[in-house]
């Protein structure tokens, strides 16, 4: 990405792909390939640099646009600080009621848009069903015959709702986006100079051995 910089301010942000017209002399596009920088900055002509020290996970955070700016001889992009996601759900008000925007078949208090924690909780049971899925079929066998169905499974189809039931336990702990953030977070837990082992604070799902 690049910048038109004339008199101290951005003019335009040129694609690059394309010539530039500069005080009625047209350039080849050759110049944001082959000039060097200090050549393209005799015409006006910068590389913008991006500062993303503020950029922070989409997945928990809302990111602002990029503001660009000259100076010291450079054209740098940065974002603003970013603002977290809702943890908690959104829920219709009294307000929104008087508003009239409350759709058909809500009222108030009921959610109007969900927080990360009810997304995250959501996707922890959509996991455990699929997990389960496919022994599925020996619950049912189980219930039509009588066969009772293996221990080992049982306790492993157990184990599998337990965690998923502890999991969200402990999303709903979470005190703020950061603490919800870090539950995903993978670090290496093994002691130093042992192989690495990758781990979350939320855990896994058991396997069925």
């Amino acid at each position: 990405m690049f910048a038109y910089v004339k008199d101290g301010s951005i003019v335009s942000m040129p694609s690059g792909n394309k010539g530039i017209t500069i005080d009625d002399l047209q350039y080849p596009v050759t110049i944001f390939t082959l000039w060097t920088e200090s050549e393209r900055n005799a015409i006006g002509i910068y590389t913008v640099e991006i500062d993303d020290t503020n950029k922070k996970d989409e997945e928990w955070y809302v990111n602002t646009n990029i503001t660009y700016a000259f100076g010291s001889g450079k054209v740098t992009g940065s974002y603003g600080t970013a603002t977290a996601r809702n943890i908690a759900d959104t829920l219709y008000t009294s307000q929104n009621k008087t508003d009239g925007v409350i759709p058909a078949g809500k009222d108030v208090g009921d959610v109007a848009v969900e927080g990360l924690k009810t997304i995250k909780k959501r996707m922890l049971d959509e996991e455990c069903a699929s997990i389960l899925a496919p022994s599925d079929w020996r619950v049912v066998k189980e219930k039509e015959t009588g066969d009772n169905m293996n221990s080992g499974w049982k306790t492993w189809r157990g184990n599998v709702r337990t965690k998923c039931n502890s999991m969200q336990t402990q999303i709903d702990n979470a005190a703020n986006v950061d603490a919800l953030a870090t539950l995903y977070a993978y670090v290496n837990t093994a002691d130093e100079g042992d192989p690495v082992v990758m781990a979350r604070p939320l855990g896994e799902f058991p396997v069925k051995e």
